[in-house]
């Protein structure tokens, strides 16, 4: 399973469509339907769902109950609604497939949910786990995690079994919800963690990834006696912690589990898809997985346009969450172990959710696009950076801020190469004697065709929000010998790279900003000296606000502005 996703999953990335589409395909090779090189997708599944476990926990290291309360209208407003309106409409539309009322409900409300180990992973290695997009999204996904308990119950009443005297009724999965996050609570601030300042004073690496785990994996088991979401369980987990001085080392040492987990996660998803089920009835699964994405899509999209995003975020956000989650599987066991729907009608719509999953990579390649806003037709009368001598240094981005740069390069006679995708600002260039390659920088093999794997420079200038993590991530790896540099739009972008191993990067109107300020201080009669005092507090301010914005949220209570009119500046130096 390790051989297959190294392989496709390499293949993938270099392909561009992402590492979970590489997982499902390599586990639909090697499964039962297609070479039987492995078998019991199922055992599989219900292990590597530790993933989906370790996930949610690493999330809920991330936030804390300050910003989650702050979250609170996006969670059980835009949450509630997306939920509730997405499962009527596509038990609607799987009624109208052929299925009765009470298994097209069986099948249709599952369809609501996202996919939390799809999303999350993308959203957090592109940097915008923090921003008001990605705390939006994942206020959706964490309620629909929420409803769970519900979806289960309203599967429960249409049974055609007789109910389990074992099993709690709906009212008392509730009361067990609310009392276990109240338990899980007490037990993280009164023993967990007390439990890793001990260990934590003895310094040993082990104890400590032995402590994470029981952590997350106890908080799990105690749902899971619960009939409840382990992925809950550890969330809260996660939150509990949050504020602790752990918290970075904990998050260190738990995610390599993660990682491989939900690899084998998607692997085990890929190796249950059922192909000849596919094979029997295509329009069927292709039809149903294009009315999932299409209608989740539109209305997200709507939802997000009502709750005041704007346009391009709410489609964006309606393409993030429009494929089928990972939990509906367990709903279609319930809904087949309650007799509502046959085992052949699960699996058909169990390959529909990994159809829509599958979808997903080349929606987010749309949604990139209409986020970079990129309108430009292709120039074929323009040289690319293949033409190019390579030189010690590469700037991509030609506009006010790279032509600074690139003037000072010049004027030092260091060579340099100059790659921007504006074909109008490439003319400008050469009117006045310059020469700029056409093309688009932040890709990987265009980068080297500049000569990126020689040179000792690259800085990335460009205008907006054009640069990923993710791509940032990908140079920094692979040009390993040359300084990297970063224009950053604003301190979104600057929060986003938080943690790379860049040189510098440098928000773009954050020194003229400074400079003007002191100008206008000084016109105003402030002497020199209180000048120079005032900038030095503020940057210190700044800096401090950055990295609470960065664990907490950009709106946080504590990331309020540097100085407030009604405090003396001496309550804010050290």
């Amino acid at each position: 399973m390790l051989g297959a996703a190294l392989a496709f999953v390499l293949l993938f990335r270099k392909l561009g469509l992402g590492a979970t589409l590489g997982y499902l395909v390599a586990g639909a090779l090697i499964g039962p339907q297609a070479l039987r090189l492995i078998d019991g997708a199922q055992s599989k599944l219900s292990i590597a769902e530790l993933g989906i476990t370790l996930l949610l926990f690493i999330v809920g290291l991330e936030l804390n109950l300050t910003r989650l309360w702050r979250l609170r209208r996006d969670i059980f407003g835009f949450g509630l609604v997306q939920v509730a309106l997405c499962g009527v409409v596509l038990a609607v539309v799987v009624r109208l497939t052929g299925f009765s009322v009470p298994a097209a409900l069986a099948l249709g409300l599952p369809l609501a949910l996202s996919s939390t180990a799809q999303v999350l992973p993308m959203l957090r290695s592109a940097g915008r786990l923090n921003t008001p997009f990605g705390e939006r999204a994942f206020s959706v996904l964490l309620f629909q995690d929420l409803s769970i308990v519900p979806l289960i119950t309203i599967i429960a009443s249409l049974s055609r079994v007789p109910a389990d005297p074992a099993a709690p009724p709906g009212w008392m999965l509730a009361l067990y919800t609310v009392g276990a996050v109240l338990g899980l609570v007490l037990a993280g601030r009164y023993l967990i963690n007390p439990l890793f300042r001990l260990i934590g004073g003895l310094g040993e690496r082990e104890l400590f990834v032995a402590a994470g785990l029981f952590t997350v994996l106890a908080a799990s088991a105690v749902m899971e006696a619960l009939h409840l979401s382990t992925a809950l369980g550890a969330f809260v987990a996660g939150v509990m912690l949050a504020d602790s001085p752990y918290r970075h080392e904990l998050e260190a040492d738990v995610e390599p589990f993660r990682t491989v987990l939900l690899g084998l996660f998607f692997l085990a998803v890929g190796m249950a898809l059922n192909l000849h089920a596919i094979i029997a009835r295509p329009l069927f699964v292709v039809g149903l997985a294009a009315a999932v994405v299409g209608v989740k899509t539109l209305v997200i999209f709507l939802l997000a346009l009502l709750f005041g995003v704007e346009r391009r975020p709410a489609f964006a956000l309606g393409l993030l969450l429009s494929q089928g989650g990972e939990f509906g599987f367990v709903l279609f066991g319930q809904a087949t172990a309650a007799q509502l729907v046959a085992p052949e009608a699960a699996s058909l719509v169990g390959a529909v959710v990994t159809l829509s999953m599958a979808t997903t990579p080349f929606l987010m390649m749309l949604s990139r696009r209409l986020r970079q806003d990129d309108v430009m037709e292709r120039r074929d009368d323009l040289d690319g950076p293949e033409k190019a001598e390579h030189g010690a240094a590469i700037v991509v981005g030609y506009g006010r801020f790279g032509q600074t740069i690139v003037q000072m390069l010049i004027g030092a006679r260091i060579p340099v190469t100059i790659i921007d995708n504006d074909g109008e600002q490439i003319d400008v260039a050469a009117k006045f004697g310059l020469k700029v390659y056409y093309g688009d920088g932040t890709r990987l093999e265009l980068l080297r065709q500049a000569g990126a794997d020689e040179a000792r420079a690259i800085v990335f200038a460009m205008d907006k929000d054009q640069l990923s993590r993710e791509e940032l991530e990908t140079a920094l790896k692979t040009f390993r010998q040359a300084a990297i540099f970063v224009r950053a739009y604003d301190r979104r972008a600057l929060m986003r790279y938080r943690g790379l191993d860049v040189t510098l990067v440098v928000r773009e109107l954050f020194e003229s900003a400074v400079l003007t300020g002191r100008k206008v201080l000084g016109t105003l009669g402030l002497h020199d000296d209180e000048v120079a005092r005032i900038e030095r507090v503020y940057r210190a301010r700044d800096k401090e606000r950055l990295a609470v914005q960065a664990d907490k949220g950009l709106f946080s209570q504590e990331a309020r502005v540097p100085f407030l009119p009604d405090r003396p500046l001496e309550e804010y130096e050290d």
